[in-house]
């Protein structure tokens, strides 16, 4: 219980960043299969009911496969994109139409008691022909031309979620199978939505050594995409990066098969699938007055364990400007403040703190590094710092032991000789 309590407090800045922003959800057909699915609907729901604006896309690959199958027809493709004859487009309406109305049952059924909930499906895609390619005739299958955002929005506007297929219309009214993936890209652009979500077999995406990779920029993702091809991951991948690259700020690959993959991602502060963003995840720089809170909840327990000198919120605030902060998904997670001391030509490096759940990351060494080029920028040539319990910390990176008289007079008269603390000192 306390785990749940815990989780559900530190929950709450997400919850208020993510109410009232636009979320374009990828569903695969592989996903809608997967026993998990039901899970998944009803986290869908849950941000619905949190105030995010839902616009579902869903896939129908396999359950096409099956149709075909079992009217024996066989399914042909050029370059991993279906041919869609006109045997094979009745399959695909019909597979998409079955989907979309167990997706809108199931939504109903997880809105439980609660409001009424409106699930709106509707020609808002406008498609056109792919037409000739290496001199193979792909018939019905079809690229997004359009995406009707005003539509669209105004449904979200009213509370409803938008529910769209795979399958979009010509202005003459022609019927064209579409990749999903196509479908959630251009909506996603369109809306210049918030962020695109995309479930996969897989937890993320992983680098060639097994490891999940929490974070992913489109540059550096291409040697990952050459090594997975034309599988669901790759494909999932191709499409994040795209929409990234056109100006969206994030998109997720999280896992349908394990439940509540979705919610950790969104709620918790690492996540649990890959990110793909422009955007630096964790980055350092120098702090503002609005990171005064986020300090002082990083201090608390530091002070309170007597490893720091406590700092009143009136004392950050008046000393904001001497502090680096290492914020991860805008949560200060690391922090360290340069003093430079009057009458010479030397600093004290105070108030190193690191989130105990990030002190395995060379953050400190980051921070480190820091303030070091902002101390050579001010012309300090040594560096000081006082510690009572990390002294060898501070010795591993080329702090030597000191003492109270080495330190310029003015710093020395505030020396506290009940803290006892040791005096290091680093030529820079």
């Amino acid at each position: 219980m306390s785990d749940y309590v815990n989780w559900f407090r530190h929950s709450t800045p997400y919850i208020n960043t993510h109410r009232d922003t636009t979320f374009v959800v990828l569903l695969p057909g592989e996903a809608l299969a997967h026993p998990n699915f039901t899970n998944i609907v009803h986290d869908i729901m849950l941000l619905n009911s949190l105030g995010v604006r839902l616009v579902l896309v869903h896939g129908s690959r396999p359950q096409i496969e099956e149709r075909q199958s079992a009217r024996g027809v066989a399914s042909r493709y050029h370059d991993d994109l279906r041919i869609t004859d006109s045997d094979t487009l009745a399959s695909v309406m019909d597979a998409v139409g079955s989907l979309r109305i167990a997706i809108e049952a199931a939504l109903c059924v997880a809105s439980g008691q609660g409001p009424r909930l409106r699930v709106v499906s509707g020609n808002f895609v406008t498609a056109k022909p792919i037409g000739v390619v290496d001199g193979v005739d792909f018939h019905h299958t079809g690229e997004v031309r359009r995406i009707d955002r005003k539509a669209i929005n105004r449904h979200l506007d009213e509370e409803s979620i938008v529910l769209l297929s795979s399958i979009g219309y010509s202005p003459t009214g022609e019927v064209f199978n579409l990749a999903c993936e196509d479908v959630a890209t251009s909506t996603a652009s369109s809306l210049e939505a918030d962020k695109l979500i995309l479930f996969g077999p897989d937890t993320g995406i992983f680098d060639d050594q097994g490891n999940l990779l929490r974070e992913l920029k489109p540059t550096r993702a291409l040697p990952i995409l050459a090594r997975l091809g034309n599988s669901l991951p790759g494909t999932l991948l191709a499409a994040a990066c795209k929409v990234c690259n056109s100006g969206l700020r994030r998109s997720h690959i999280v896992s349908f098969a394990d439940d509540g993959a979705l919610l950790t991602e969104l709620f918790t502060r690492d996540g649990g699938g890959t990110l793909v963003t422009q955007e630096q995840f964790e980055q350092v720089r120098t702090a503002t007055i609005e990171d005064v809170g986020g300090l002082l909840e990083l201090l608390r327990p530091l002070e309170e364990a007597g490893i720091l000198v406590r700092r009143s919120r009136e004392v950050l605030e008046r000393e904001i400007g001497q502090f680096t902060i290492i914020e991860r998904d805008g949560m200060i997670i690391g922090c360290a403040a340069l003093y430079p001391l009057e009458e010479s030509t030397s600093a004290e490096l105070a108030c190193v703190a690191i989130d105990p759940n990030y002190r395995h990351g060379r953050r400190g060494d980051q921070l480190l590094e820091h303030i070091e080029a902002e101390a050579r920028a001010l012309k300090i040539d040594t560096l000081f710092v006082l510690t009572t319990r990390t002294a060898h910390w501070f010795r591993e990176r080329g702090f030597v032991p000191s003492s109270v008289e080495r330190l310029p007079a003015k710093r020395a008269q505030l020396y506290n000789y009940q803290r006892n603390s040791k005096v290091f000192e680093k030529a820079l």
